[in-house]
């Protein structure tokens, strides 16, 4: 089996020699393996042992193979033939962004070994720790072998493969290292100078630039390996999505410094949607990359950079050819970083030559983009600190010809002031006159509104006055006839008792004296008659009860007073205008003494029910069917009284005017509109609040609430 494979990979490798192979002799430096290299990629993934026997490798061309992003691994050949003394050599891969790097070298009876690298394993177990990927190749003198790779990546497979002796190779590392330190250092200095200039002059473009260089940097360097040696060597996972997420974020940064560096809002305004759009697809490249998806992600990351590249181009070129001066340290920089990327594109594509200038043309663009960027908003600060003094100059001779202006109008003014004056002199006299005609004016209106009250008292008493004194002098004619009979039967009597009859004579005569004035009725009359004349007398002192707890309308002291006692009164006052067609409900809970003015408060009573009367006249007439509602009760430290009918209501035009002084609903001569006005003003001296709800049609129902003390 074993001669089988054996003889097997020599007529393989007899196939190599007519294909042209890599020599290595003792004065050969680095060989560039480029043009002897065959490659073979399928649209599945195949195993070694496909691979071995395959017949389908090709040459790869000359210079260095660039395959594209391919979904699976790609396989190259190549024979190396060791005529140095030296029979132990290095194989390079100077590709770090590759997930899977394997060789297959051919070990002792032609069976081949392999050894796996790449970003999907830990960086540690690599045993030459530098970013590239570093193979021992151990060939005797005068001896050939082949090897076999397979790479496999999820981003572009670009395979500058290189072979060479120990110290030349280790020496290329050293220059690589070298070059790759000024760069970060480069980095690192932009970043803490800018760093530290934000936080002097607190300029968002300068924080936009400190993220941009940070995540740009990290970008670079994660694409030369370095990120994944000194950083996170054990976070394969992160290092595969690092590039998209970084060179994403940093898209981002650099579009939102151009918007700010050159007021992308202020001098191209048109240029917002395209500048959102790259945004977007940036963060979009994103999520793949987080998902798993690092393809895909890394393909559409490389879309935006594109367009922005060309979209940042476009705005900072025409934004200078509008004259913003800061518009051209950007696009110089701008320029140099496009001009960087195309030298770096074009060696992938074996247009210009891989070289050391070439493959770190990037980073060399990336450092004088910074520096010049630096400059630029460096510039920017001092042309802002320009037009700042010019401002302030500016401002100061416009407030020197201010102050020249004021001082010639100031005479103008002092004489139009004296003019003026003299005008506001006669305009005060004159309004001093107009105040004291309109509190004249006020007071008569005030006492027209008592004399109205007054009015109503008036009337309200002489009804119910009338009426018990009505029914005391109906009772007192009767009263006085029967009192004369009464005082004839006792004449008589005294004729019979002192006459000489005998006793039952006597008792006879005095049976007919009773008989001829029915004695017996005349007793019950004079009862009656007695009770009517008390009954009358008696509601009487009630009324006039009632008129001494109104009348104290003129009080201006606060006292202590029940205030169920003066809605009683006040309902003694105005029962001459029911009519004995509204029905009055009363539900009046146990209330405590307030603090209050007793007089005033029974003038808002008086006024509200009134009111109520009226909108229920105005609704029934002289038909049955009105209802006045009265409901009192305390909570808490305050006292609730609750007037409600079911007249005509109001509207929405007349709740708002309601308490205006001098509106009224009543036609003319019904009323002087300053009821209601004063009742507001007497609840608000009582610290308290009117409530009003009205539906038209329906009925109105104010709730007044009054505190128990006054503060």
């Amino acid at each position: 089996m074993h001669r089988r494979l054996l003889i097997t990979v020599l007529l393989f490798s007899g196939c190599f020699f007519c294909r042209g192979e890599i020599i290595i002799t003792n004065t050969t430096g680095r060989v560039l393996a480029g043009t002897n290299l065959l490659s073979l990629h399928s649209d599945k993934e195949i195993s070694f042992a496909e691979v071995l026997h395959s017949q389908d490798f090709v040459s790869v061309g000359p210079g260095v193979p660039n395959f594209g992003v391919r979904e699976h691994s790609i396989w190259l050949k190549f024979s190396v033939t060791n005529k140095s003394t030296a029979n132990h050599l290095i194989l390079q891969v100077a590709y770090p962004e590759l997930d899977r790097i394997e060789l297959y070298s051919p070990g002792k009876n032609g069976v081949y070994k392999s050894l796996q690298l790449g970003k999907a394993k830990l960086f540690n177990i690599r045993k030459y720790k530098t970013p590239d990927y570093l193979f021992d190749l151990n060939i005797p003198l005068n001896k050939t072998e082949t090897y076999f790779l397979r790479v496999k990546s999820d981003k572009q497979i670009f395979l500058p493969v290189y072979i060479s002796k120990p110290d030349v190779q280790f020496q290329q590392s050293g220059t690589d290292n070298m070059l790759s330190g000024i760069y970060i250092g480069i980095v690192l200095i932009m970043l803490f100078y800018n760093l530290f200039v934000y936080f002097s002059v607190q300029d968002k473009s300068y924080l936009y630039y400190v993220i941009y260089i940070f995540f740009v940097g990290l970008t670079q360097i994660g694409l030369k390996g370095y990120s994944f040696q000194y950083l996170w060597p054990n976070l394969p996972e992160f290092e595969s999505k690092s590039i998209v997420l970084f060179a994403s974020i940093s898209g981002i940064a650099a579009m939102l410094f151009t918007s700010t560096y050159l007021e992308v809002k202020k001098n191209f305004r048109k240029a917002r949607p395209a500048f959102w759009f790259c945004v977007v697809l940036f963060i979009i490249s994103c999520i793949p990359a987080l998902s798993g998806n690092i393809q895909t992600g890394f393909k559409l990351m490389q879309s935006a950079t594109s367009l922005t590249s060309i979209v940042i181009f476009v705005i900072s070129l025409t934004i200078m050819l509008r004259g913003y001066q800061p518009a051209k340290f950007f696009f110089s920089a701008w320029s140099v970083l496009l001009t960087g990327a195309i030298i770096f594109l074009l060696k992938d594509y074996q247009v210009l030559p891989y070289n050391t200038f070439t493959s770190y043309s990037m980073q060399i663009a990336s450092a004088i983009e910074m520096s010049l960027l630096s400059f630029g908003l460096a510039n920017r600060i001092n042309i802002l600190k320009k037009e700042k003094e010019m401002s302030q100059a500016e401002a100061l001779e416009a407030a020197r010809e201010n102050a020249r202006i004021i001082r010639e109008q100031n005479v103008v003014l002092e004489q139009k002031v004296s003019e003026r004056t003299l005008e506001l002199k006669v305009s005060n006299e004159e309004l001093n006159t107009t105040l004291e005609d309109l509190k004249q004016a006020q007071s008569q209106l005030v006492e027209s509104e008592k004399m109205a009250s007054l009015g109503q008292l008036t009337a309200g008493i002489a009804h119910e006055i009338n009426n018990p004194i009505n029914f005391v002098t109906s009772n007192v004619t009767p009263l006085k006839r029967d009192v004369e009979l009464l005082f004839d039967v006792i004449a008589s009597l005294e004729n019979v008792a002192l006459s000489d009859s005998q006793i039952p004579e006597k008792q006879k005569q005095i049976a007919g004296f009773k008989e001829e004035t029915d004695f017996d009725y005349l007793k019950i009359e004079i009862s009656n008659l007695l009770k009517g004349i008390y009954e009358g007398a008696s509601r009487t002192s009630e009324i006039v009860k009632g008129l001494r707890i109104f009348s104290r309308v003129d009080e201006d002291d606060l006292k202590k007073a029940d205030v169920n006692a003066g809605i009683e009164s006040t309902l003694v006052i105005i029962n001459n205008l029911l009519n004995n067609r509204i029905k009055v409900i009363k539900e009046l809970d146990r209330l405590p003494l307030i603090e209050c003015y007793p007089g005033k408060l029974n003038q808002v009573f008086l006024n509200i029910l009134a009111n109520a009367v009226h909108a229920i006249n105005k609704k029934f007439g002289d038909k049955t069917g009105g209802e006045l509602k009265i409901s009192s009760y305390s909570k808490e430290d305050f006292i609730f009284i609750k007037i409600s009918d079911n007249g005509i209501g109001m509207d929405e035009n007349a709740k708002k005017k309601v308490f205006d002084p001098f509106f009224t609903t009543k036609d003319a001569g019904e009323g002087t509109g300053l009821g209601m006005s004063i009742a507001f003003n007497t609840i608000n001296k009582h610290k308290g609040h009117i409530h009003l709800s009205s539906v038209p049609g329906e009925g109105t129902e104010f709730i007044l609430q009054l505190p128990v003390k006054q503060l």
